[in-house]
């Protein structure tokens, strides 16, 4: 049996929940983490808090968390509530999602790989768990590192990044496969800002430990 991480982006979450089912339904075992990014920048604009990011990490203070926490687990209702009752949602520092804090960014944390006996049980009983990426403390974390750190931790056999964009874009075209060290030298030259600097090294570290990646139709290979 196969086991895949599979990583939603806030914009297509629910949309794109259906690939989920169809995994699933194949015989996989499968655990979903999302996204809320759109959600989280509108839901703070309205409450008039400053959006600020550092190298695709959102800078993160107590009223800026308690936004990220509600509009995640919002998001993390509404994919499940797509899925149906296979789906089990799961909110990250209420199973131990577990990240080492990077007091620089406020309250922010970086991913570390762990095993939640959460996300066993559900996979053990034919469910598919949804994680929504809250890490104990609670910290905010990347959902793109969360999905590599759990991918790890759970020994998964891939990782999927489904967002809007349909791959990596390197000179203006989607490529379908992806070189470790060429998107590293590519990143160190400034080929990429925004939030496809976190997911593009969560996917770079997820490949070298022999995890099979891609981000939409990019493979990523170590």
């Amino acid at each position: 049996m196969t086991r895949v991480v599979l990583k939603l982006g806030g914009r297509v979450a629910t949309a794109a929940a259906r690939q989920a089912v169809e995994l699933h339904d194949a015989g996989n075992e499968v655990v979903v983490v999302h996204g809320a990014g759109p959600q989280i920048t509108a839901n703070l604009h309205e409450r008039g808090i400053p959006v600020r990011f550092r190298g695709g990490r959102r800078v993160t203070d107590p009223a800026t968390l308690a936004v990220v926490r509600a509009s995640l687990v919002a998001v993390g209702a509404e994919v499940s509530a797509a899925l149906g009752p296979t789906a089990l949602p799961l909110i990250g520092d209420e199973i131990g999602l577990r990240a080492r804090h990077l007091p620089e960014l406020g309250l922010v944390g970086e991913p570390l790989p762990c095993r939640p006996a959460a996300v066993e049980d559900a996979l053990a009983a034919g469910r598919i768990p949804i994680v929504t990426p809250i890490a104990v403390g609670p910290l905010n974390v990347n959902a793109d590192e969360a999905a590599t750190a759990l991918a790890v931790g759970l020994e998964a056999d891939r990782i999927a990044f489904v967002s809007d964009v349909p791959g990596v874009y390197v000179e203006g075209a989607v490529v379908d496969r992806l070189q470790a060290d060429h998107a590293h030298e590519l990143l160190d030259a400034g080929a990429f800002e925004g939030g496809i600097v976190p997911k593009l090294l969560a996917a770079v570290r997820a490949a070298r430990l022999g995890i099979r990646t891609e981000i939409g139709e990019t493979a990523v290979v170590a």
